[in-house]
């Protein structure tokens, strides 16, 4: 088997029982295969599994929606509504690097889309991890530091959100919609 049709890139060549047989990956998205029968058996052969982008499937998606929100001529064709929803939910479910992945594509979003094609009150759950973060800051304020890379991410994901509501009139209802009933009575008290 090879990412090849030549059988000379990602060669992996197998024989014998079915033991000696190990998972692998092939990049790309074809696989090229020959099987050849030295005829000295009555077995009818192997037997193998593809799957398509299994390992690596985060890393492979976040590539591909990165590079066709960097084309201008391709993002109108998008359908970004349904991306910005299941990126943010992505943003949500993900941690370490890959949340900070998705929380740069969501800000791409933001940056391409046009004027209401973006959900914005589904940040929600990613405004509290935010204002978690913030709290936290706020207690630890003897000690000066810096912000973790989460942290900065999401600032900017909010500052740029912020100014686009701002922009259509709505930040009101933006600023009403992320946040809890006991957050508001709180602010309100202060």
């Amino acid at each position: 088997m090879s990412s090849s049709s030549d059988f000379q890139q990602d060669r992996h060549s197998f024989s014998g029982s079915p033991q000696k047989w190990n998972d692998f990956e092939l990049p790309g998205d074809t696989l090229y295969y020959r099987f050849t029968s030295d005829m000295s058996n009555t077995e009818w052969g192997y037997k193998f599994t593809v799957t398509a982008g299994h390992l690596g499937r985060f890393q492979t998606g976040f590539e591909i929606l990165k590079q066709m929100l960097s084309e201008e001529r391709v993002v109108p064709h998008l359908p970004l509504a349904k991306i910005w929803e299941w990126q943010v939910g992505v943003a949500c479910r993900q941690t370490g690097h890959q949340r900070l992945k998705a929380i740069h594509l969501l800000l791409k979003i933001v940056q391409c889309s046009a004027q209401r094609d973006c959900d914005l009150t589904l940040l929600k759950p990613l405004w509290q991890l935010f204002t978690h973060m913030e709290n936290n800051l706020c207690h630890d304020m003897a000690k000066p530091g810096i912000l973790l890379p989460l942290h900065r991410a999401l600032a900017e994901l909010f500052f740029v959100t912020e100014n686009r509501v701002s922009e259509l009139g709505s930040l009101q209802e933006y600023l009403l919609a992320l946040n809890t009933e006991d957050h508001l009575h709180r602010c309100t008290a202060q």
